[in-house]
């Protein structure tokens, strides 16, 4: 800590992004946490309020480039910049701060499957080996006192929360999973695009980077690791009319002797005791309304009319989970706060 005061000071890379804002959010209302910088290189010198109205009126620190920021006194910053930005100013930063990374930057292990998937060769392969990939729940025991933490992306959290603790226990087949999943049109970022136009997305609903979508490799990597042998999934995302969420529909096959009740059954054993996912009983269904402005992962499993296969069904919102709620989760692991400080708000439902 620093600054004169117990709470952790902490800058914000990134702010008029979506995760950004969500993580200023957030943080706004964590007892242990102060917003000492917020950075924008385009909105530098504005107020938060002049790039998003509903953050006007509280007191914040103007935004910044991140070339004009003083560091004394900065304890922790989360990088919420776009991909592929990330690692060079990451490298630049003190050595005694602590990164939440919420960019794709630092999330692939192997910095040559990392070249293949960005087209780029990785800019700080050392820091790299520094990362710890960080689903809260599946890296709890690694977090503490990280020094750089690789918030995963929206879908491979819809993914793996339900599907590695069944890989790990051997309940299904790691290499025949089907992963169809769809998301709101804030996970593409706030940059204008010509796809994400209301007229190109409202009242229809299409899948994208098909067969090539670079949240394939980063669910692989981590369910290559759990199983200890290389996996492939069929992955598809598809883009929804809707601002927030992630819907995941994952079509598994069991393990021989294995049915849907056991898959429930090792879930819940597994997330039992976690504040922010929770599997739902025989029969209910996770929903994106259910989660929306959340930190919290619901997960439904559903026997499949085909024998010997199972389905799972999980919903995040994919700014909160799948973004800036899980950044959060992950610092106040790191730094030893309550794990649900700051994280304690409702779904808002409708």
């Amino acid at each position: 800590m620093s600054g004169g005061t117990d709470k952790t000071r902490i800058a914000i890379l990134g702010a008029s992004g979506y995760s950004g804002a969500e993580t200023l959010r957030l943080v706004r209302g964590h007892p242990g946490l102060a917003i000492a910088v917020l950075c924008a290189d385009r909105r530098a010198g504005e107020d938060i309020g002049a790039v998003f109205p509903h953050l006007a009126g509280l007191g914040l620190p103007r935004l910044t480039r991140i070339e004009a920021v003083d560091w004394t006194g900065i304890d922790a910053v989360f990088c919420c910049l776009p991909h592929g930005t990330t690692q060079e100013v990451v490298a630049a930063l003190p050595e005694a701060l602590t990164v939440i990374d919420l960019s794709a930057d630092f999330r692939l292990t192997d910095t040559n499957t990392y070249a293949a998937w960005y087209g780029h060769a990785h800019l700080a392969p050392d820091l790299q080996e520094q990362a710890v990939y960080g689903i809260t729940e599946l890296a709890r025991d690694r977090l503490p006192g990280a020094r750089l933490v690789a918030c995963p992306g929206c879908y491979p959290t819809g993914a793996l929360l339900p599907l590695a603790p069944l890989v790990a226990n051997r309940l299904i087949d790691a290499h025949d999973i089907i992963i169809d999943a769809k998301s709101g049109v804030s996970g593409a970022g706030r940059a204008a695009k010509e796809a994400m136009l209301y007229a190109e997305v409202a009242e229809g609903v299409h899948a994208y980077a098909i067969g090539a979508h670079r949240h394939g490799p980063e669910i692989e990597q981590e369910l290559g690791l759990i199983s200890g042998a290389p996996v492939a999934v069929n992955f598809t995302p598809h883009l929804m009319p809707m601002n927030r969420g992630i819907l995941s529909t994952i079509y598994v096959r069991l393990a021989d002797g294995a049915g849907a009740g056991d898959l429930r059954e090792c879930l819940a054993g597994r997330y039992g005791g976690e504040p922010f996912v929770r599997v739902l009983p025989e029969g209910e269904s996770p929903a994106t309304r259910h989660v929306r402005g959340s930190n919290h992962c619901l997960i439904g499993v559903f026997a499949d009319r085909l024998p010997g296969r199972a389905i799972l069904i999980s919903a995040i919102d994919n700014l909160v989970k799948g973004a800036a709620g899980q950044a959060v989760q992950n610092l106040n692991v790191v730094l030893g706060l309550p794990e649900t400080a700051g994280l304690e708000q409702q779904a808002l439902f409708p």
